[in-house]
Parts: C-alpha cells; structure tokens; sequence
C-alpha cells in the first residue's frame, strides 16, 4: 500500500481495497490504487459516469469509473469501434463487493495520431449517451460494420487463476475491426460480469483474458464455465444460431 500518505487517506485506501479481489492489493501499483481512489470521488460527487480522454504522446489515454454492470463494456467498445479508434492497451479493475465499481484505462489512438480535442469531446458524450439510453450502439455499427459476420479462428478457453483464484475466460482471435465490441457484446450475451482483464495483441492475433463473475455476481464453477468458453465461442464465431 501507498506510504508517505495521511493516516486518514490510508485507512480511506484500505476500506476501498477491500471491495476489489484480494490480488488487487497485492499486485496493482500504489499510483494505480490512488488514482481509481480519486475517480471513485469523482464518481461520488457527480452520480454519473467519469469519463476522461486525456493526450498521453501520439496517443489517448481513456478513464473511465461507474458502476459495473454486464452490458458496460459492451457500449464503450461499441463507441470506440463507431469512431475508429484502434485500442493499444486495457486496464480494467472490479470490484466484487458493494458498491461494486469498475475502473478503466484504455490507450487509444485513430489512423497511427492522436484524437483531437473535438474527437475527444465527441467520444465522451457518445459514452455517457449510449450508457444512459439515448441510442443504441448496435444501430450505429451496422452501418459501418456487418455485425452478423464472424470472428476468423476463435479459441477460448474456461479456467480458474491459480495466482488470482478468480473464474477466467482466455479469448483467442484474429484481428479485425470491431472485434473488441464483439467480444463485449458477447460476454453481455451471456450475462457475465468482467473484473479484470489483460490484453495482448502480437502477429495478428488478439488474446484477452477476462476475469469473471457470473449471472448474480456468481462465481462461475467449473461444469458451467466450460459451457461458457463453447457458447462465446460460437457467438463470436456467429454459429451459435446456425447450432441450435
């Protein structure tokens, strides 16, 4: 835990740990833990969504804090992928206890730059519209993409962490557009609920591993999680509805 603090905003730190899994303290980074901290003021204050798209060199760095909730990811991925935006990196950190927060940071960029401030602004407002109802984000892909086609050779895989203890799904695809709205869209679909996720994207290929809650904020045991990892699977690969 962070040092060189007041004994106030330490205790202040520890109560707020104490909602996320029991790796979060141990392994995210004391700037990290005081800055979701500071977004989680924020998100008291206002009682709505922090958004924040900020320069970070040639590239944007997009905060976000709210309330997590199984169809969140789905409409900021959704957003990013309407406006082009290319994601170079994913940080993602739930909580699993009331009052059941999530933090967000995604580096981001459009055509090799950085977003312009209008772009920026546009982004924001084009989240906090979609999260509150105002237009649905599948209607604004299908006129840029064909949401019905599939992903090229999926893998997925059900397991539980042995470091984290936590239900993860390993996802496995081919890079193309849209894929992360996809993806999202997917674990929507099933009703599942992300608290931490890593992302890697090498030859071509993209590898999220996403850590899980299930419907309820249940844990997922075993003999359901395999029937997830088959059922995302089909989905991204659209086969699902061919299947049944």
């Amino acid at each position: 835990m962070a040092t060189g603090l007041k004994s106030s905003t330490l205790e202040l730190l520890k109560r707020f740990n104490g909602a996320f899994p029991q790796f979060y303290e141990q392994f995210v980074s004391s700037e990290i833990q005081l800055q979701n901290l500071k977004l989680a003021y924020q998100l008291y204050k206002r009682r709505q969504a922090v958004i924040e798209v900020r320069p970070e060199g040639n590239r944007n760095a997009v905060h976000f804090a709210y309330r997590n909730q199984s169809f969140l990811l789905s409409d900021i991925f959704g957003v990013l992928a309407a406006y082009g935006l290319t994601i170079h990196s994913l940080s993602l950190y739930g909580q699993i206890y009331p009052p059941m927060l999530v933090f967000i940071k995604l580096v981001v960029s459009r055509g090799g730059k950085a977003l312009t401030d209008k772009i920026s602004e546009n982004v924001a407002r084009a989240v906090r519209e979609a999260l509150a109802g105002h237009f649905e984000v599948e209607e604004m892909l299908a006129v840029e993409f064909n949401l019905d086609a599939g992903l090229e050779d999926v893998e997925t895989e059900f397991y539980v962490d042995p470091v984290f203890h936590l239900p993860a799904l390993l996802i496995e695809a081919d890079n193309q557009p849209g894929l992360f709205y996809k993806v999202m869209y997917a674990i929507w679909q099933e009703d599942l609920l992300v608290i931490n996720a890593n992302l890697l994207v090498w030859r071509g290929r993209t590898r999220l591993i996403l850590y899980l809650l299930g419907p309820n904020e249940s844990i997922i045991p075993d003999y359901l999680g395999n029937g997830i990892a088959e059922s995302v699977r089909q989905r991204l690969m659209g086969t699902q509805n061919l299947e049944m």
